[in-house]
């Protein structure tokens, strides 16, 4: 599984433009979407949970790392896609969520959230510390960051030598994105990582593992994540613009395993993200532009449910979501600014997509369920369908796609991750 990663990396580094999308999502008809696509495209598929997503007490998803480890591997199984061909990582994992504890307090708990990722089996590891935990200076310097990331990469080694006798884990560092769960404000423009900031991050790392005896995992980092100037808020996205990122390309040339990873790459044009790719941004992290994707597929086969469902039987999917997330404001009120009317739009078709943190609502997932049972049964009128999904209408005319309304969300999903697929070049990875 990770020598799989690793070859495509390696892939890269020989010149070839090729890449990997990184899926971070929960929503188990995302994940089945990414792995039907890997399993067209004969590639690897690597999914990733984000830190409060899933976590060692079960995160906002419920799931703890090995509940995910099964669902993805359930996923993989029931689609007929090799199981050693799935790929697991930790997005995030640091002491983020328990910042408010104080440094001491969060990091132990982060060392029991990498080691319950690791213990489970995920093999990509992305270590961020850079959040400022209660009691720490105003500013987190380099030195720190590296450090407790270099506290947690000794973790990470001890438990998959304790689990697997060996440890095979690759390391992504660097930080220069939003916090997990996206951000906050509104971006007017954002200035790609310059190449000093980039080098200092290696080299801070670099010099934390090594005193922690860590020299072995040390060459195992292949990721460094840094800002290449892309970024979305509520309504706007903030293209790739190569220009910018000239001199900062250049730092990962010196380093035979490395390559970028991107992240906020979400609702960027097919083109932009080809270009990532061919500028070493090899590792594309997509996440809320899939459960947007999903949320529109919904909506729409719950608009198609009002045609052709009596309305004592309807699931009435998109009011039970406005509901359920007025009742509990948690995961957007942060975030969605302006009167009553605005912070409904938001809501609902936000780009920053808060809606993902709701399908697991037990209301709004039990609609979910009666929305696409009562399809299921009606069954949908190709010119009923060709009014809300135009795209699914035509593959279903050609006969590449089934009417059952699952495939039809599915594919909408897989619409984002064919524009990945394409970007990522899967075919010049097929024979690893």
């Amino acid at each position: 599984m990770t020598n799989l990663l690793l070859d495509t990396v390696h892939l890269h580094k020989a010149g070839e433009s090729v890449g990997v999308p990184s899926v971070c999502s929960a929503h188990p008809l995302v994940l089945e979407a990414a792995v039907l696509q890997a399993l067209e495209d004969g590639s690897i598929v690597l999914v990733e949970a984000t830190s409060n997503q899933v976590d060692q007490f079960g995160g906002y998803t419920g799931m703890r790392p090995a509940d995910f480890r099964d669902l993805v591997h359930e996923i993989a199984d029931r689609v007929g896609f090799p199981r050693d061909r799935v790929v697991l990582g930790g997005d995030h994992l640091g002491p983020n969520t328990w910042r408010g504890l104080g440094a001491e307090a969060a990091m132990d708990r982060a060392d029991d959230l990498v080691e319950a990722y690791v213990a489970a089996g995920f093999t990509k590891i992305h270590l961020d510390c850079s959040m400022v935990c209660a009691g720490d200076p105003e500013i987190l310097t380099d030195d720190i960051v590296a450090g407790r990331a270099a506290r947690l990469a000794s973790v990470a080694e001890a438990v998959a030598r304790r689990e697997f006798g060996v440890s095979e884990v690759l390391y992504v560092i660097g930080t220069e994105v939003p916090v997990p769960g996206g951000a906050h404000e509104t971006i007017e423009e954002l200035a790609p990582t310059s190449e000093g900031a980039a080098r200092a991050t290696l080299a801070r790392h670099e010099k934390a593992f090594i005193q922690a005896d860590l020299a072995a995992a040390w060459k195992r980092v292949i990721g460094l994540v840094v800002q290449p100037g892309v970024e979305f808020d509520h309504v706007r996205v903030i293209d790739y613009d190569r220009d910018r990122t000239a001199s900062l390309r250049g730092v990962v040339a010196e380093y035979s395993n490395l390559v970028f990873e991107a992240h906020s790459t979400d609702y960027q044009t097919k083109e932009r993200l080809t270009e990532l790719v061919e500028d070493h941004w090899a590792i594309l992290k997509v996440g809320p532009g899939l459960t947007f994707a999903l949320r529109e597929a919904l909506f729409a086969l719950a608009a198609v449910e009002d045609e052709l469902v009596a309305a004592e039987d309807r699931s009435n999917l998109v009011s039970v979501v406005e509901r359920r997330m007025l009742a509990d404001p948690h995961w957007w009120e942060g975030y969605y600014e302006g009167d009553a009317r605005d912070q409904q739009i938001a809501r609902r078709y936000s780009f920053s997509d808060r809606v993902r943190y709701y399908w697991p609502d037990p209301e709004i997932h039990a609609a979910e369920s009666q929305l696409l049972a009562n399809l299921g049964a009606s069954g949908i009128p190709l010119p009923v369908l060709s009014q809300y999904l135009p795209n699914q209408y035509a593959r279903a005319r050609r006969g590449d796609l089934s009417l059952e309304p699952k495939a039809l969300a599915i594919d909408l999903v897989r619409d984002v991750l064919r524009d990945y697929a394409h970007a990522c070049n899967p075919s010049l990875r097929s024979s690893l």
